[in-house]
């Protein structure tokens, strides 16, 4: 290891050289992203293609009182043990220690409920976008707003708190989201990148920020509970924005050892839907990209406004505020996670350590030599409710039929289908709507084995599935490169360039996530730039373009014919088995 740091090639410092350079300068980059079963801390350098270091902790939601939460100590005790585990990464790989940072980003599961007071104390335990019980906040909301409200967007929980006649509601000072919050504590900011705010509130377009109708008429509303929701919410910033430094109190909260120094500058906080564009360079319009993990998720770039609100469909924003469709479903690959366990712990008992890697690898493999349609096999992927197909609670369920082919092979099929299945039902709404699609991006675990979960969602798709390098990094990679472009942003501006906001928002904007109108997001955040020489900053895309993604090895997955059509049987057996589901939420 010293003999490669020391390398240099063609004149220039190898890759460690320069990584180790970068942090022993304060140029590192840091992206924190808190996921559902695991917080990562990515480090990035001069180059933000590649990540240099790394570093992680393992967590899991409680069901407290009938609702998923995790507790704020855990969030703490977790972003110190990742920070913590990255910093050893750093010593071991290039024996340098970590004391400056060049920026920060933070990001975070989207959406739920974190409601504080004018103190700012924690009024309820938070709610996860993985509660299923502001159902019928959810429904009066988009009856009101003519906007589809998902059922774990933070205003249905603040109304269904409301409706329920909670005695925490007259003290709410401050909501926020997961990120939002995080951010908060590190820098002193109550800001939100749009990505993120546009899952608490519906964003309209002019100016770029929370609907103000639908501000007002949530606000007469409630008016009896003497809510004014915009001073609730926090302010919103678009990517490329700066959105605080770190504070000397953030510093020894992130880093224990103190070794960390304050003012490093911040991009504004987004959630795991946002930086999961960024990871795929997802971001204009006629991209989209599926990312799974607990949930699993789509979100499509919107070239105009759809032509009706859909229950199936959330009407979110990228990081830029460009507007997006997004098939939120909220049970993901943690089942096919169960199954490979199981398989794992049958290799060990037999004598055989197989790691993780090799289970999944060996089992996505196999699953190649499934039938077309799994054989006649269904599997049900719910350990929670899923508003799509209208369940309330979760029973995750393997069905076989006596004449089903049941084999190894197609057992994993069908769990990967599973996996796929009410997504597949959400996307055939957007498809129906003539939106169109020129590839879909994919990143998540699942797709960490070459050629199998990437085909398989190919077929779910009817599309094209691109699969790059960095599709196993994930969020905390991409809120990283979100932060190293804050920061060229700011480098541009402070040349005399055009404003963060006037970049980030402009070039592919087509109107707000509320679909209220049509038009560029960038419309009231645009300032001209200092003269008609003044260089302009990248856009969000452009940066990504020619940054990030411009010499990314990607491997592209067209539809498999045969795939296509067993899947469509396969989906077709899926709907008719949802009142299997329902049977079994009743009965169990």
């Amino acid at each position: 290891m010293p003999g490669e740091r020391a390398e240099r090639t063609e004149g220039r410092p190898s890759p460690a050289a320069a990584a180790a350079d970068a942090i022993r300068s304060g140029r590192a980059v840091l992206g924190i992203e808190l996921g559902s079963t695991r917080i990562k801390a990515c480090l990035i350098g001069d180059d933000p293609a590649a990540t240099i270091a790394a570093g992680s902790h393992a967590w899991e939601n409680e069901f407290v009182d009938r609702l998923w939460t995790y507790s704020l100590e855990d969030v703490w005790t977790g972003i110190q043990a990742a920070y913590a585990d990255l910093v050893v990464d750093v010593r071991r790989r290039y024996d340098v220690p970590l004391t400056e940072l060049g920026a920060v980003g933070v990001s975070a599961m989207m959406h739920g409920y974190l409601a504080f007071d004018e103190n700012d104390q924690q009024l309820v335990p938070f709610r996860t976008w993985r509660n299923t019980n502001t159902a019928r906040a959810a429904a009066e909301l988009s009856e009101l707003f003519g906007v589809n409200i998902p059922l774990r967007w933070s205003v249905a929980h603040l109304y269904q708190a409301v409706l329920d006649s909670e005695p925490h509601v007259p003290y709410v000072s401050f909501l926020t989201t997961l990120a939002g919050y995080v951010h908060w504590q590190l820098t002193g900011r109550k800001v939100l990148g749009v990505g993120d705010a546009s899952g608490m509130f519906p964003i309209g377009a002019s100016p770029l920020g929370y609907d103000a109708e639908l501000l007002a008429r949530f606000d007469e509303r409630v008016g009896e509970a003497g809510i004014h929701l915009a001073d609730l919410l926090p302010e919103v910033l678009v990517a490329g924005e700066r959105a605080g430094e770190l504070t000397a109190e953030g510093a020894a909260l992130l880093d224990t050892s103190g070794a960390l120094q304050p003012g490093a500058p911040f991009c504004a906080p987004e959630g795991d839907a946002g930086t999961g564009m960024v990871a795929t360079n997802a971001v204009a319009p006629r991209t989209g990209n599926v990312s799974a993990g607990t949930s699993i998720f789509a979100m499509v770039v919107l070239e105009h406004a759809l032509q009706r609100s859909h229950e199936e469909l959330d009407l979110v924003t990228t990081p830029s505020g460009d507007p997006v469709a997004m098939v939120h479903c909220n049970n993901g690959a943690s089942e096919f996670a169960a199954w490979a366990g199981m398989f794992a712990r049958f290799a060990e008992v037999a004598g055989m350590h197989l790691d993780a890697d090799a289970v999944y690898e060996a089992l996505l493999t196999e699953a190649l030599n499934g039938d077309a349609d799994a054989g006649g096999l269904l599997a049900y992927n719910y350990l929670a409710g899923e508003p799509i197909t209208g369940t309330e609670e979760g029973r995750p369920l393997f069905v076989r039929t006596p004449d089903s082919a049941f084999t190894l092979a197609n057992a994993i099929r069908a769990q990967l289908y599973g996996v796929f299945g009410t997504l597949s039902l959400g996307m055939r709404v957007l498809a129906d709507e003539g939106v169109a699609l020129d590839r879909m991006h994919a990143h998540g675990g699942v797709f960490r084995t070459a050629g199998v979960a990437q085909r398989f969602l190919a077929a779910a798709l009817d599309a094209p599935v691109a699969v790059g390098e960095s599709a196993a990094e994930g969020g905390a990679w991409g809120i990283a490169v979100l932060a190293a472009y804050a920061r060229e942003v700011t480098s541009v501006i402070g040349s005399g360039g055009a404003s963060a906001a006037s970049a980030a928002a402009s070039g592919t904007s087509t109107g707000a996530a509320s679909g209220a109108s049509t038009g560029t997001a960038s419309g009231a955040r645009t300032v001209a730039a200092s003269g008609a020489q003044a260089a302009a900053p990248p856009s969000l895309a452009s940066y990504l373009d020619d940054r990030v993604f411009r010499d990314a090895p990607v491997q592209v997955t067209e539809p498999v014919t045969s795939d296509v059509a067993g899947f469509a049987a396969y989906l077709d057996r899926y709907r008719s088995g949802l009142a299997v589901e329902r049977a079994a939420i009743d009965a169990l």
